[in-house]
């Protein structure tokens, strides 16, 4: 007989898992109460992909004097960029929705919920529940914004990620709460869109997890903009007015604008599944899991944003591959896990950023003894026939073998780039593997064999 299947939460670990293990061979039952592949995939992800790109388009014709070209000064049509947007996401999940029935999955719109460790109860729409018996539990519902008291959510001046793909209106003046990823990502796709915006930064520089070289060059990016930066300032208030919004911040400064949107975290879609009375043990939310990501149940998994990991869609993806493997019977010998250390992630700015395995900085702050070397895009001749110089790629390599341990990349199709050096420290190659690699040229990728070299 098959094993039996259920996972709560249709995300990019929920239907990897599913397809994975009907594949195999188990009988998949996957339960998803909004949009199958994901609300957060879909609903913050990809449009805010697909407006990072239309603002790209915009700064590009913007450019085109300097290409030899008339310049054009392109007007954002904001119905136009919505229907795209949901155009992308109706053909994104029917794509993964006519995956899921070719391998026979079978799809249950509603809300899961574990009456025991075996069962789980599923309500739908209607209110109608079914119980469903499980050998196998995936717990993949991934998470939500965070919003603090002091924020008074309402969707029209004061907004999460959630209300801003697009928001009801192109703001005048934008103030953005967060300076992480998917802050300064906002950051540059309103000031594309012609947006004045106001940055609130609580460390001293922005994307205070990254490399202070690479941050700086998006700081002056930035402020060559016209951003304004609220450094070291940490936003407590925020006031609602007929006419615009005032963030307090807890040094005296006040930030004032049209529209206020909040970027400082998530929390997990843990609530309500019946996890602790199943046995399932939680910190802060989050499922405690092990390197196959197996709770403290042993046939019960958690994955994605919910198992408290890097909340990347690729990482997901692969634990929700690992989890159906895993769960049948394919890892009972030796095999890789999940590095978590060596996956490759990217922001999508202008210019854009990405980076993987080892940083500089974590390096030295290690008293780890490392080889880095850097080449600036300024050498490239591709980039000057972009005409878009700006950046740098950087090697991080250990000195007695020259294998590579991370590496980082600014500039044009950093997001491209960077997976030459993830498959490069995934795969332990040396750096002369890389400089003695017959690149195209002229192509940006030539910076990563100068830099190895």
């Amino acid at each position: 007989m098959p094993k039996r299947f259920v996972i709560i939460g249709g995300g990019p670990a929920g239907n990897t898992a599913a397809t994975t293990a009907a594949r195999l061979g188990a009988e998949v039952t996957l339960i998803e109460r909004d949009l199958v592949g994901g609300a957060a995939h879909l609903l913050d992800c990809i449009p805010s992909k697909a407006m990072i790109a239309t603002g790209g388009t915009m700064d590009e014709m913007r450019r085109a004097a300097s290409m030899g070209l008339v310049a054009v000064e392109a007007q954002l049509d904001f119905e136009a960029l919505r229907s795209r947007i949901a155009g992308i996401e109706a053909r994104l999940e029917g794509s993964v929705r006519g995956l899921l029935e070719s391998q026979g999955v079978r799809l249950l719109q509603g809300t899961g919920r574990l009456v025991d460790d075996h069962h789980v109860e599923v309500t739908g729409p209607t209110g109608a529940t079914e119980v469903v018996e499980a050998d196998i539990v995936v717990l993949s519902t991934g998470s939500r914004p965070r919003i603090p008291d002091w924020a008074p959510i309402d969707g029209e001046r004061v907004l999460t990620t959630r209300h801003a793909y697009p928001p009801p209106e192109l703001p005048e003046h934008l103030i953005v709460v967060g300076s992480g990823v998917t802050g300064v990502e906002f950051v540059h796709m309103f000031s594309a869109f012609g947006s004045q915006v106001t940055l609130i930064v609580s460390r001293q520089q922005v994307l205070p997890q990254k490399d202070p070289e690479v941050a700086a060059v998006l700081e002056d990016d930035f402020l060559g903009r016209g951003v304004k930066l609220f450094k070291g300032a940490r936003a407590e208030g925020i006031d609602v007015s007929d006419d615009g919004v005032a963030v307090r911040c807890d040094d005296g400064r006040v930030a004032r604008g049209s529209h206020v949107l909040l970027c400082i975290g998530s929390i997990p879609n843990s609530e309500g599944l019946g996890l602790e009375e199943a046995g399932v043990v939680l910190d802060g939310g989050y499922v405690v899991v092990d390197h196959n990501c197996k709770s403290a149940v042993p046939h019960i998994y958690a994955a994605g944003d919910l198992s408290g990991k890097l909340p990347l869609s690729s990482v997901a993806s692969m634990q929700g591959r690992k989890i159906a493997e895993h769960a049948l019977g394919l890892h009972a010998g030796p095999h890789r896990h999940i590095d978590y250390e060596k996956a490759a992630s990217a922001i999508f700015t202008d210019p854009e950023i990405a980076d993987v395995g080892l940083a500089e900085a974590d390096a030295f702050a290690e008293g780890r003894k490392v080889r880095v070397t850097k080449v600036p895009f300024s050498a490239s001749a591709k980039a000057l026939i972009n005409d878009d110089p700006r950046g740098f790629v950087k090697i991080v390599s250990d000195p007695a073998t020259g294998v590579v341990l991370g590496g980082s990349i600014v500039g044009q199709h950093a997001a491209e780039l960077i997976s030459v050096i993830a498959v490069a420290v995934t795969a332990g190659l040396k750096v002369a593997d890389l400089a003695e690699s017959l690149f195209v040229h002229p192509a940006l990728a030539e910076a990563l064999s100068d830099a190895a070299d």
